[in-house]
């Protein structure tokens, strides 16, 4: 959690932060941590109903934060391994060295939040969301 305490001084706003963190648990189907992102992502960050299902899609209204959810989505399905055209493509939407790794960065306690509450069953304290994808 100290990772995530770090990440906040980070150079990725908190609005961007919890849209990376809806599209990872969406991709994870994690409930809990879908209700718990929509909430804050509503309540803190200040996003509208229509961003936070965006972000549910790896997408967004803002053409930068779209470049980060689709840099961090191509990521979480490659494990780590991404091609030269994702890279290239993040790069010219403005994404910079910095938020490269912050977007890794933001994945790995998003993926560990996911995975820790799907394994404990963790019953939502938020509205509950039900994940869209099934596979």
């Amino acid at each position: 959690m100290a990772l995530s305490a770090a990440l906040a001084d980070g150079v990725l706003p908190a609005p961007v932060r919890e849209r990376l963190a809806l599209a990872s648990a969406e991709y994870n189907r994690c409930s809990y941590c879908l209700s718990a992102h929509k909430y804050l992502g509503k309540n803190v960050a200040k996003l509208d109903s229509e961003e936070i299902e965006r972000a549910r899609h790896e997408q967004s209204a803002d053409p930068h934060a779209a470049a980060l959810l689709a840099l961090s989505g191509a990521i979480a399905r490659g494990r780590g391994a991404v091609d030269e055209s994702t890279i290239q493509s993040a790069r010219a939407a403005g994404v910079t060295d910095a938020e490269m790794a912050e977007v890794v960065g933001n994945l790995a306690p998003n993926i560990l939040t996911n995975y820790f509450n799907l394994v404990a069953g963790t019953e939502s304290e938020f509205p509950v969301v039900t994940p869209h994808r099934h596979a």
